[in-house]
């Protein structure tokens, strides 16, 4: 049976170690040989020169045998080894068949071994690169999700994990972050990819702002709800540097790609700090507001705006004031600016 052919097409295909894929070979042949005898000894090798696969059985040596499985006769046994004595255990060529299910046994064995090895390939090749932002091509897109290719691998955006209304085709270049590299697939999928969180933008800010990736400019807190808005809060570490501007860049030229690749969602670049009444009035812009007064614990707001900020700052569906509850982790409750009872609800609640 020579199997250099068969080996060296799965070496190209797969792209694994030649050594590796014979041994894992000549595992699979010899589950098939157990399971169709399993009283006896067998070892199965691959012989490098032939490029045959030879299959052995131990066997004791006597001078009669009384069970053909186990034992061999010295007069036979001399022609394959002359220096072979009676009692030792020796090696010697298995002739026996194995049949069709058997043989079904060594496939399975050997296409269980090879993905285990592709597994812990790919495991090492990406694990030090989760949490990272990938470059990869949209290699198909199907109804749970997009298959990803990068490099040579092929990772898996989960439509959880996607955009709400962004389109993908296959052949675009596409950026995501390494969610999760597991250790064996799940689904035939291995790595993760995900586009919805907060923490794909930070890691966007830090591969297009060099003060983000040097920590001169630290992200404090970064929210989000895909394709409407991200609000992130960020500071400085060095007191020359403006982190807001240096966020958004002249002309917002830094700020442009990370929205390109949002699409049609809007970031809010925020300046972190101490005061929460500062924060909470920072938090929900677009809106201008008037007066915020915290609580004792600080954990809830009455906020003051004119009413025609009042829209702006709730947002879409609420989304806007949510958001900025999310990044202050303050309870924000608005309060009309014209309203007669502000005084008496201010002694009340506060």
């Amino acid at each position: 049976m020579k199997l250099f052919e068969v080996i060296d097409a799965l070496v190209e295909e797969r792209g694994l170690d030649k050594e590796a894929l014979s041994e894992i070979v000549c595992e699979g042949m010899l589950a098939a040989f157990q399971k169709r005898y399993p009283e006896s000894a067998i070892r199965v090798e691959l012989d490098k020169k032939s490029g045959e696969l030879v299959v052995q059985v131990e066997k004791e040596v006597v001078a009669a045998p009384e069970d053909e499985e186990l034992q061999i006769s010295l007069r036979k046994v001399r022609a394959i080894e002359k220096t072979a004595e009676i009692g030792d255990k020796i090696w010697v060529p298995f002739e026996k068949p194995i049949g069709r299910i058997e043989i079904l046994r060594a496939k399975q064995v050997i296409a269980q071994r090879i993905k285990e090895v592709e597994a812990a390939e790919i495991y090492n090749e990406f694990k030090d690169k989760e949490g990272s932002i990938l470059q990869g091509v949209v290699h198909k897109v199907e109804q749970n999700g997009v298959l990803v290719k990068i490099q040579e691998y092929l990772a898996f955006l989960p439509r959880s994990l996607s955009v709400p209304g962004e389109k993908y085709s296959a052949g675009f270049p596409i950026r995501a972050l390494l969610k999760e590299v597991l250790v064996q697939p799940r689904n035939e999928n291995q790595l993760i990819l995900d586009r919805a969180s907060s923490i794909f933008v930070e890691k966007l800010f830090a591969v297009e702002i060099p003060e983000v990736f040097e920590k001169l400019v630290d992200i404090k807190r970064a929210v989000r709800i895909p394709g409407y808005k991200t609000k992130i809060a960020v500071t400085s570490n060095d007191s020359n540097i403006d982190p807001v501007g240096t966020c958004v860049g002249v002309g917002g030229v830094r700020i442009k790609p990370i929205l390109k690749e949002l699409g049609i969602e809007k970031i809010d670049i925020i300046a972190w700090t101490e005061s929460i009444e500062v924060l909470v009035k920072n938090a929900l812009k677009p809106a201008e507001i008037n007066r915020v007064v915290v609580d004792d614990d600080g954990r809830s707001a009455l906020v003051w705006l004119d009413d025609d900020q009042r829209s702006l700052a709730i947002g879409k569906m609420g989304q806007n004031i949510a958001l900025a509850s999310q990044l202050t982790s303050v309870q924000i409750e608005l309060v009309q600016s014209s309203s007669e009872d502000l005084d008496k609800k201010l002694s009340a609640e506060f």
